[in-house]
């Protein structure tokens, strides 16, 4: 009795996480494509999650905090978020990692350029800060990746557009060089 009931609880412990939920291992969900690496197509109708943002502009350097959020009930087990410019198909700056449910990636060689989820715990809202490279000259948008449960899966969830701040040239006695033109 007693050897039975050690089988079931190490069966229990070992396949039952990766039967019921999000599996833990050999699962990722492609950079550039961003699509899982299983034989699920994506869902087409309108995704229950929003990616949120909190500046409008950015300039080289600055921190954006970013936030993936399920709408209703609806939660989330695994993600990947990017920016990226538009019509760009790479990550475009890195994350700083604030919140424990999640882990910088690296895409294209790059560290923390992308970020996922840490554990397969159901989810309502993830926070990160996002570091604008120096480098970016368009206007980009946050992508994501959410899937809520091994069938159910979102692609391409995009935020509002931000746009880049550039400063006007500055010559040497320190004023604008932009021109003022006043009609009367």
């Amino acid at each position: 009795m007693r050897r039975h009931s050690c089988f079931a609880f190490l069966f229990c412990g070992i396949f039952l996480p990766g039967i019921l939920g999000f599996p833990q291992t050999n699962t990722s969900i492609d950079c550039d494509s961003l699509l899982p690496n299983y034989e699920v197509e994506p869902q087409t109708s309108a995704p229950p999650y929003i990616i949120a943002v909190s500046f409008d502009n950015f300039e080289p350097g600055n921190e954006v905090q970013v936030t993936l959020e399920a709408l209703g009930d609806a939660g989330f087990k695994g993600f990947n978020l990017q920016a990226r410019e538009i019509d760009g198909d790479v990550p475009v700056g890195t994350f700083k990692i604030t919140d424990p449910n999640t882990k910088g990636l690296e895409c294209h060689n790059m560290t923390n350029s992308a970020v996922s989820n840490a554990n397969s715990d159901v989810k309502q809202k993830v926070t990160t800060t996002w570091i604008a490279p120096h480098d970016v000259r368009g206007e980009l948008q946050f992508i994501a990746t959410v899937v809520q449960n091994l069938e159910n899966f979102w692609v391409g969830i995009q935020s509002k557009t931000l746009t880049p701040m550039h400063s006007e040239p500055v010559n040497a006695t320190g004023k604008s060089k932009r021109k003022v033109c006043f009609s009367v």
